[in-house]
């Protein structure tokens, strides 16, 4: 007996801590289990607050405007990108023109046209008045030499027969001003022609602030004190 009572309290010893290491280990599982929860709800709130914070930083009203900004910002990258002043001011400069019909301002091109015809017509008068007054004075110089030469004097035109030759000489060196006056304002004209196109195409990508205005009031001033037309820059 005293055998098979030893035998069963040494089970009972084996079973007692068997129990006791499965129960241990369940309770680390469970604290283990906990711990993840924990962090987990943690990061959670970081997060959270990390939103809230965000929120705060970048008012919901203010995230229109800054979109409208950067919406402003490409938008004229791109216009830049695919209209090149460079391109426009080479093409009025090669043909003037040009440079206004690759902006697209097409009303402008008979303007341009109109005032280089008009330079180039007056360029046209002087270079035949002088190039006549040149060979009538000429020739009547000519004709004063000894022995004189008339070889030329065929070639006056009869307009300029009845003007001595000190009056020629006047009026040759007065349209030879002219000419060169005529050179000057085509160069001028074909300038300007340039940069009209250059700054137009500058101005593609410039965008005119809504919140401004520009208006005329009829009725009292109150600076003046007087009645009139006043002229208002307003802000919104």
């Amino acid at each position: 007996m005293s055998a098979l009572t030893s035998l069963l309290f040494h089970k009972s010893r084996i079973f007692f801590l068997a129990l006791c290491l499965i129960i241990g280990r369940e309770a680390m599982a469970q604290d283990t289990t906990v711990r993840r929860t924990d962090t987990t709800r943690t990061a959670q709130d970081t997060l959270r607050v990390t939103a809230d914070t965000t929120k705060r930083m970048i008012p919901a009203d203010s995230i229109p405007q800054v979109a409208g900004q950067l919406s402003n910002v490409d938008k004229t990258d791109s216009i830049l990108k695919h209209h090149s002043p460079r391109k426009a001011a080479i093409r009025s400069a090669v043909l003037p023109g040009l440079g206004q019909i690759y902006n697209k301002k097409y009303w402008k091109v008979p303007i341009i046209y109109g005032a280089l015809g008009i330079s180039g017509a007056v360029l046209a008068y002087n270079l035949t008045n002088y190039r006549a007054l040149r060979v009538a004075y000429r020739a009547k110089y000519n004709a004063t030499l000894n022995p004189p030469d008339s070889s030329e004097w065929s070639k006056i035109r009869p307009d300029l027969l009845p003007i001595d030759m000190n009056a020629l000489r006047s009026y040759r060196d007065e349209f030879r001003r002219n000419i060169d006056y005529s050179i000057l304002a085509i160069i001028l004209l074909w300038g300007l022609n340039v940069v009209d196109a250059t700054v137009d195409a500058h101005l593609k990508a410039f965008d005119v602030n809504p919140d401004l205005s520009l208006n005329f009031k009829l009725g009292p001033s109150q600076m003046a004190g007087t009645m009139g037309v006043s002229l208002i820059l307003a802000f919104k």
